[in-house]
């Protein structure tokens, strides 16, 4: 188990799923920067309430930070190049929106 922290956008819409035991989660990809300049996309699932509501607010190209657990993985893209991707379960989040406090417009 990695804990990690990852700043980056958030690619797509958040999504909210339901398991098979009936609970709600959200799910989300974020699309962040290596120092080397390279995109990875962090695939972003969420149970806590609060980090849910977070995520749902945002839209597309929102920047986020994020602390969880990671789990390194490999995709390959459709012209057979590996590359690298991070799962995630998500256990905070920082948004703009959140960063704001009451009265400021």
């Amino acid at each position: 188990m990695i804990d990690g922290l990852v700043g980056g956008r958030l690619y797509g819409e958040a999504q909210i799923r339901t398991g098979q035991n009936g609970r709600r989660f959200v799910t989300c990809k974020v699309r962040a920067t290596t120092n080397d300049g390279d995109t990875i996309f962090v695939n972003v699932i969420a149970f806590d309430d609060e980090v849910q509501t977070a995520l749902l607010a945002l839209t597309d190209a929102d920047s986020v930070a994020l602390t969880g657990t990671l789990t390194p993985k490999v995709w390959t893209d459709k012209n057979g190049l590996i590359k690298p991707a991070m799962d995630m379960v998500a256990h905070r989040v920082l948004t703009a929106h959140e960063g704001r406090r009451e009265g400021d417009d």
